[in-house]
């Protein structure tokens, strides 16, 4: 059956894919800055082994509006390539302005992604209309549906409940991700459910990972399900059963873990723990630096607290 946005595939659907967790995922890149193929297939067959429903690129994680326009057309073409139609592809547009949206979100469609997500402009202030402009404006650019995001932390500008209700009552606005840590704000998003069952909201931060599951939130997009993706699967499964005990255990490795993020920039951190364990090289794109050799011990500690251990004949170092 067709979904409501039109979207078939034999090996997927919105309503399950939505429904699970989708790692927003770093972008492996080279010595010389350029998309690291071998790196990024390795990567997102990780993340499918782990169990998450969908791949989220050219996010925060993925340092979608730091890359070029080549570099982001080799990261949406890889993560494509090696979905292999397993799962969906969502491509992040999070550009300040609707005119780099626009031209991002025409990228993104030439190379088959399966929906955008796109979030506030920024830069500038802008108030809920204006917002509503920028979301209707890529939803006329392309035919792809769109997962909203809320991140006021890299927009300083927040989606309201009220703003994405509204947008909501487009049948291709897929749903949210929401990683501003406002619970009042979550809790709106829940609310749009009521009148759209269909409408998906998922969590983005991951202290309140287990209690937005809890809460009736459909699904997670961590940036360590990078790194240990079965972990918020797990987590995801015991919040379907409504084991409490079981998600509140899971929900203190996760805090714990989440320290790594304090040692240094949090992105070339994630990206660090991600080449301890074989995933990529730890550098980000300029001008971030890799982490320090001081900060990687420190993050190799909290990883083996966890048991996670490098893969013995990984490519990196």
């Amino acid at each position: 059956m067709p979904s409501e946005t039109g979207k078939t595939n034999p090996k997927w659907s919105w309503d399950t894919a939505l429904c699970g967790v989708v790692p927003p995922m770093i972008s492996p890149l080279n010595e010389t800055g350029e998309s690291d193929g071998d790196a990024l297939k390795a990567l997102v067959g990780h993340i499918l082994d782990g169990g998450c429903s969908g791949l989220f690129v050219l996010g925060g994680c993925g340092e979608g509006a730091w890359l070029t326009s080549a570099q982001r057309a080799s990261v949406v073409r890889g993560a494509i390539w090696s979905a292999a139609g397993r799962v969906p592809v969502l491509v992040g547009v999070m550009l300040p302005a609707t005119g780099l949206a626009m031209d991002a979100a025409r990228q993104a469609a030439d190379e088959g992604a399966d929906a955008l997500v796109v979030g506030s402009p920024y830069y500038l202030g802008v108030d809920a209309a204006t917002q509503q402009r920028h979301v209707e404006a890529i939803l006329g650019a392309v035919p792809l549906p769109i997962l909203l995001y809320n991140i006021p932390q890299a927009t300083h500008n927040p989606l309201a409940p009220a703003t994405v209700a509204q947008l909501a009552q487009d049948a291709r606005i897929l749903g949210i991700k929401d990683s501003a840590g406002d619970f009042e704000a979550f809790q709106g998003f829940l609310a749009i459910k009521k009148h759209r069952t269909a409408f998906r909201v998922l969590q983005g931060n991951e202290y309140f990972a287990s209690s937005s599951l809890l809460l009736g939130g459909d699904g997670l997009v961590p940036g360590m399900a990078n790194f240990a993706p079965a972990l918020f699967v797990t987590l995801h499964r015991a919040a379907i059963k409504a084991d409490a005990a079981a998600c509140a255990k899971l929900q203190e490795q996760i805090t714990d873990l989440c320290t790594l993020h304090t040692h240094g920039h949090w992105l070339p951190a994630l990206k660090a723990a991600c080449a301890m364990l074989g995933l990529g090289n730890g550098v980000p794109s300029p001008p971030l630096l890799p982490a320090t050799e001081e900060q990687r011990r420190a993050i190799a500690a909290i990883l083996a607290r966890h048991g996670f251990s490098r893969p013995p004949g990984s490519l990196h170092p």
